[in-house]
């Protein structure tokens, strides 16, 4: 997990990479909340839409009211964060195929809220289509 330790000690800026360990959610969990940071998981094989994915990242992230109704709603939120946070996205590939727009969309967003503190990343996990983000591994 060196890239995402990298995140959580504080040597590789937060923001949205690819990554491709094959480590089990509950794992990634314990190594990012051993850290001190809060943890969110969309499992993006089944939230496929974009008003799947609003919703599904809503309730990782615990959001108060309703971020899922809009990606307006959804910035909102991630503004909000008030601790350091990793979002696992596993299965981002669906949304990214289906809504390009929507995938790009959210990626800023994401990449947006990264570059404010507290620290926040999203680890886009899995194969996809060439989109423009960097890897972690």
């Amino acid at each position: 997990m060196s890239g995402l330790a990298g995140i959580v000690a504080g040597h590789i800026q937060p923001g949205v990479y690819r990554w491709h360990a094959a480590f089990h959610a509950p794992e990634v969990q314990h190594t990012v909340e051993h850290a001190g940071w809060r943890f969110g998981y969309v499992d993006g094989w089944h939230e496929q839409s974009k008003s799947e994915f609003l919703k599904a990242i809503g309730a990782a992230l615990e959001f108060a009211g309703d971020c899922s109704h809009d990606v307006d709603a959804l910035s909102d939120c991630l503004s909000g964060l008030s601790e350091p946070t990793v979002l696992l996205w596993d299965g981002w590939a669906p949304l990214a195929r289906a809504d390009e727009d929507a995938f790009d969309t959210v990626v800023k967003l994401m990449n947006d809220r990264a570059g404010s503190g507290p620290p926040f990343a999203a680890l886009l996990r899995g194969d996809g289509p060439d989109v423009d983000v960097p890897s972690l591994d």
